[in-house]
């Protein structure tokens, strides 16, 4: 799975798990140089408190594009350590062995390339 915003890759795994319709990537194959820490929360009844990260790429901002569950409840302990994207961030199906072009892979993120 890969997520784009602004024309650019900001994650990308094969490595994804969906809840309730959305795919939550392994925060190591988030490019975590674009995210940038929000002081909004939401309440799951199931999966508990969500903190969110805005989407920072060349200079725009997608404010709350991107959330997660620090502390997820016993019942969703799976979502602990992901990221899932909304509010205009594409999440689309990669064929195996397609690359991103000029864009870091996943690895290259993890490595701070």
């Amino acid at each position: 799975m890969r997520a784009t915003w602004n024309g650019s890759v900001i994650a990308e795994s094969d490595r994804t798990i969906v809840v309730e319709g959305n795919h939550y990537f392994p925060i190591e194959d988030v490019n975590e140089e674009i995210l940038e820490q929000s002081d909004r929360h939401s309440v799951c009844p199931w999966k508990g408190r969500a903190s969110y990260y805005s989407v920072v790429v060349d200079g725009e901002r997608n404010r709350d594009a991107a959330w997660f569950y620090p502390k997820p409840f016993p019942l969703a302990r799976k979502v602990k350590g992901r990221v899932a994207f909304w509010n205009g961030v594409d999440v689309v199906e990669v064929p195996p062995g397609a690359e991103s072009p000029s864009q870091p892979s996943p690895t290259e993120f993890r490595r701070g390339a």
